[in-house]
């Protein structure tokens, strides 16, 4: 099985600026998630960024840039570029790696290439986990899926789905209210034609109001199949807070106090 992982990098973040170039055990996170990308077999990682700091940086640990439009909307749409400037074939696999997941495992990336790989019926591959308390089925922030019988996805919510009636009109707080729940990971395999078409439709109703970019795949028929991930991936950083919470993770690992 071949495939290309993507890397989409922006110096632009809202909450934590300059964010792929933040430090973390040492090194900046943009180097932490090609290390993680490079380990999990990818024949290609190329990270994908409008930013020429972000370019410089990368090249010097010895990366592979291309520069991208600066208007990108979402990470996606800046793979979608790649892709069609390199001139990849519509049944390539290539994996979106988000660049702020610098505790991804290397093992999640392969799983969902090959997921995809082995079902012709999906044009799309994602992974999920088990949720952990009832805070997490509970928090927005926290998008849930769920899927059908042969593990395709049905939808994807911010909302607690799905909603388990009796537990709640019972005001029950245990796990019983989440047992069935399982929290989306923001990692996808596309087929090349699929993820350029998808750059090329406008956002959907359903789309705009969850602010998930997956409903728009499935609004136009998509077919996007939902595997249980290898490993529970560690956390994501978006703001100060979880750049301690990674610092502290990544040290471990690395068994450095």
């Amino acid at each position: 099985m071949s495939f290309r992982v993507f890397i989409p990098a922006r110096y632009a973040s809202t909450r934590l600026p300059g964010k792929p170039l933040r430090l973390i055990a040492g090194k900046p996170m943009i180097e932490h998630v090609y290390q993680r990308a490079q380990a999990s077999g990818a024949e290609q990682v190329i990270i994908a960024t409008d930013d020429q700091r972000i370019a410089e940086v990368a090249d010097g640990f010895g990366a592979t840039v291309v520069m991208t439009d600066a208007d990108h909307p979402s990470g996606s749409d800046r793979c979608a570029e790649v892709a069609r400037v390199l001139g990849f074939l519509d049944d390539d696999i290539v994996v979106n790696v988000q660049g702020d997941e610098p505790l991804l495992p290397s093992v999640n990336i392969a799983q969902v290439a090959r997921v995809l790989a082995q079902t012709e019926a999906a044009q799309i591959a994602t992974l999920a986990t088990s949720l952990g308390e009832l805070p997490e089925y509970l928090d927005p922030n926290v998008v849930k899926v769920v899927t059908d019988r042969r593990d395709f996805a049905l939808y994807f919510s911010r909302a607690p789905i799905p909603w388990a009636r009796d537990a709640a009109l019972a005001e029950r707080t245990g796990a019983e209210r989440y047992a069935s729940a399982r929290r989306h990971i923001g990692l996808y395999a596309y087929r090349v034609g699929t993820l350029l078409a998808l750059a090329g439709l406008r956002p959907t109703a359903l789309e705009v109001v969850e602010r998930l970019e997956q409903l728009r795949a499935l609004e136009h028929g998509y077919r996007i199949v939902v595997a249980q991930a290898a490993e529970v991936p560690g956390a994501g950083v978006d703001t100060e807070a979880d750049l301690l919470v990674a610092e502290r993770q990544l040290r471990a690992l690395q068994g450095v106090a």
